[in-house]
């Protein structure tokens, strides 16, 4: 995973890839904003994907742990994070129990999406 620039002419877009997958984490945000976190999660759970996910140190003790996940349902799999991968390995370290997360909705996953599954990538990540 690298946390990167969707969009080169815009500087303030923040996304996530995953193997073969991409998402818009500033549209994922925009979604999530103002909602009230569906459930909780445990880290502990979600462990195993942190050696495949690029984490800056430096950031990890200065996450607020009260910022809701964002998570995204994949297609025939289920749900993936794919914003608060470094509120996780807080948790991890400091022993917290479980996180609030918000699930965004399948269309609101799909207009987030970059690319993976039926969207191709286009040329820039090609």
């Amino acid at each position: 995973m690298t946390t990167t620039r969707a969009d080169a002419s815009r500087d303030d877009t923040e996304a996530f890839r995953f193997l073969a997958w991409a998402w818009n984490v500033t549209v994922a945000k925009a979604y999530a904003e103002g909602r009230t976190p569906e459930g909780r999660l445990s880290p502990c759970a979600w462990a195993g994907f942190l050696t495949a996910i690029w984490i800056n140190e430096d950031h990890i003790s200065e996450v607020d742990l009260s910022v809701p996940l964002i998570a995204v349902p994949i297609p025939n799999a289920g749900p993936f994070i794919i914003d608060g991968w470094h509120r996780i390995a807080r948790t991890l370290r400091e022993h917290v129990i479980e996180l609030p997360v918000i699930i965004l909705t399948e269309q609101e996953e799909y207009a987030c999406r970059i690319y993976g599954g039926d969207k191709a990538p286009t040329a820039r990540f090609r």
